[in-house]
């Protein structure tokens, strides 16, 4: 459940601000989904709400990396970038933050960060660092 709240909240943000629509899409699509049939939507609202306000207040790399850690690399990581791309479509216009935003969260979860970070001598996790910091 963290890990759809991190998604939805990082792509929500990344235009500068945060729509119910983007809420409401990311609800449906758990729902669509039956990803987390245990929990309740007002739960899921909650971390929602509580993980926008971690990111905007912290412009952390690490609270959404640590949201993401479980999955990196399992099957159910697809489903966080499907949760990206639905939120990011949610009303209609694909900000180009919001472009990066679905691409962060790809690379998180199919583990090619941390490959191209060790290659790179860390200027990956820089620029993600970065990346977040502006979302």
């Amino acid at each position: 459940m963290q890990a759809l709240a991190t998604t939805g909240a990082l792509v929500a943000l990344a235009d500068g601000r945060v729509k119910d629509i983007e809420r409401d899409e990311l609800l449906s699509y758990v729902d669509a989904k039956d990803l987390v049939p245990t929990i309740a939507q007002q739960e899921m609202v909650v971390a929602f709400d509580n993980r926008v306000r971690e990111i905007e207040d912290r412009g952390s790399a690490n609270v959404i990396v640590d949201a993401f850690r479980p999955l990196v690399g399992r099957s159910p990581s697809s489903i966080l970038v499907g949760v990206a791309e639905r939120v990011a479509a949610a009303d209609g216009y694909l900000h180009p933050k919001e472009l990066q935003s679905i691409e962060i969260v790809r690379l998180i979860v199919t583990n090619r960060l941390s490959n191209r970070w060790k290659s790179s001598g860390g200027r990956s996790l820089c620029a993600f660092s970065e990346a977040t910091a502006r979302v």
